[in-house]
């Protein structure tokens, strides 16, 4: 496996980190960079996407599970509308960051493991099962993109629902003041 692994991981992480973890404001700029970041990485990084067998299966199978890793993230964001500025902030903390790093020590831990621990093992079960390299690499990427993107949808979800239940609130407050 190449160095593409090891970049997106490490940058998904540190951008994911970075933009979550304390009370931060949600604001467009916020929910537009992670699908820029996918924009950039996906054409930049899976160059030889399976379209059929055990390669598309697990290419598949890795988008869904970064999926569910990316909605349990989003379940670790609390999301608040704040009065005050009007503004959806959320607050992330240690399991928010521990999820992330667990998820991404993981995926890395595997890319090294495959290149010096199991990797006769890891060889001869692509064989086996007739999956590529470059469909192994892809799955690794597209988990990890599909998790920025689960995350970041469920964060927009949730920052629509504030601001509607924000507004609800408002409107029931102003029948209530007449």
């Amino acid at each position: 496996m190449d160095a593409s692994v090891w970049i997106v991981n490490i940058a998904v992480l540190a951008s994911v980190l970075g933009t979550d973890l304390g009370r931060r404001k949600v604001g467009t700029g916020r929910l537009l960079r992670p699908a820029i970041v996918a924009a950039v990485i996906i054409p930049l990084y899976v160059k030889h996407p399976a379209t059929s067998g055990s390669g598309l299966v697990l290419e598949l199978a890795a988008a869904a599970l970064g999926l569910l890793l990316g909605l349990g993230a989003a379940a670790l964001l609390k999301v608040h509308h704040d009065p005050k500025d009007g503004a959806v902030y959320t607050k992330a903390g240690a399991p928010y960051a521990a999820l992330w790093t667990a998820v991404i020590g993981a995926r890395l831990l595997f890319v090294y493991g495959s290149n010096h621990w199991f990797n006769a093992q890891l060889g001869r079960w692509m064989f086996q099962h007739q999956i590529s390299v470059n469909a192994l690499t892809d799955a690794l990427v597209v988990m990890a993109i599909t998790m920025l993107l689960g995350r970041t949808g469920t964060l927009a979800a949730k920052r629509r629902a504030a601001l509607i239940g924000h507004a609800g609130a408002a409107a029931r407050s102003a029948q209530t003041v007449r």
